[in-house]
């Protein structure tokens, strides 16, 4: 028995374990970079455990993006039971989009998806990004209870949320311009973020 499956972890914690190393490496990595074993030292097991219980870099890669899309997902529908049915529009708006910032905090799951996005054109992983996407879309338009064009404009929204926070703009708090980007983007939240942002540590040096 090798040390990983000696430990006091059950198979889908291990597995949940090296899913997460995953989005920190490709995250920074992206897919070209990322190799099993820097995963494997992220996580602190064996590159052959990690082969085997995932069979390569190309599923291992597949499941970190789909691990990602899902916990967007699951936060969304998180946010959308809370509803009343009472909200207006622009209140769904805000809730879901605070919802989507304090988990895209975690730069390691903002990183994968946007690195499965810039996959459109790869003829085994373009399809998945698509569908990611599409999945998120029909939540937030069918769940939300949002019209095409409603769910459409949220997510011209989200975008760029997602750039600002992938190029860190919040690393900049004293520029002017930045700082009236992120007002108008984050509202009252754009303190909370900044602090959630600075306090993100890039990999390991061993591992790049």
């Amino acid at each position: 028995m090798s040390p990983e499956e000696n430990q006091r972890l059950t198979a889908e914690d291990r597995r949940e374990q090296i899913l997460a190393a995953a989005s920190v490496v490709f995250g920074e990595r992206g897919y070209a970079g990322g190799t099993t074993d820097a995963i494997a030292k992220q996580a602190g097991v064996s590159q052959a455990y990690v082969v085997r219980m995932f069979g390569g870099k190309e599923n291992l890669f597949r499941e970190a993006a789909q691990r990602a899309s899902a916990r967007v997902r699951e936060a969304f529908r998180v946010t959308i039971a809370s509803f009343t049915g009472e909200e207006t529009l622009h209140e769904k708006r805000l809730a879901l989009s605070m919802s989507y910032v304090g988990l895209m905090a975690d730069r390691g799951l903002l990183m994968t998806l946007l690195h499965l996005f810039s996959l459109g054109h790869d003829p085994a992983l373009g399809p998945l990004a698509r569908s990611c996407f599409l999945e998120v879309y029909r939540v937030t338009r069918d769940e939300a209870q949002m019209d095409a064009q409603d769910a459409t404009d949220f997510f011209a929204r989200g975008m760029l949320t997602t750039v600002l926070l992938a190029m860190r703009m919040t690393d900049i708090p004293d520029d002017p311009s930045a700082q009236e980007l992120m007002a108008c983007t984050f509202g009252d939240r754009t303190t909370d973020l900044i602090s959630l942002m600075q306090g993100q540590q890039p990999i390991d040096s061993t591992l790049r």
